[in-house]
């Protein structure tokens, strides 16, 4: 099982945020952007990540890097809600 703490300290500590994010099955955040970095990780269900020509779906407590000013869509894939911590870089 995860440790939402621990990875909130860790990012923390890194200088980012971290919150938790649900949606339904079949939701589509389309082509959002950032002006600072943001790392995503899946804490429950299937997650498509589509950014810099790449397409992931990453397994569960896989971090990712989103850089800043990016393109990217994230798309609930699953049968059921998903969730995932996202952070912001602080400035």
């Amino acid at each position: 099982m995860m440790d939402r703490d621990a990875i909130a300290r860790d990012w923390q500590a890194r200088g980012f945020g971290c919150d938790l994010w649900t949606d339904p099955p079949g939701q589509v955040w389309a082509d959002f952007v950032h002006t600072t970095d943001e790392l995503v990780m899946l804490v429950e269900g299937e997650i498509e990540l589509r950014f810099a020509d790449q397409v992931l779906r990453p397994a569960v407590g896989e971090e990712v890097l989103i850089p800043a000013n990016t393109p990217h869509t994230v798309i609930n894939v699953g049968a059921t809600r998903h969730r995932w911590l996202y952070g912001y870089a602080k400035r």
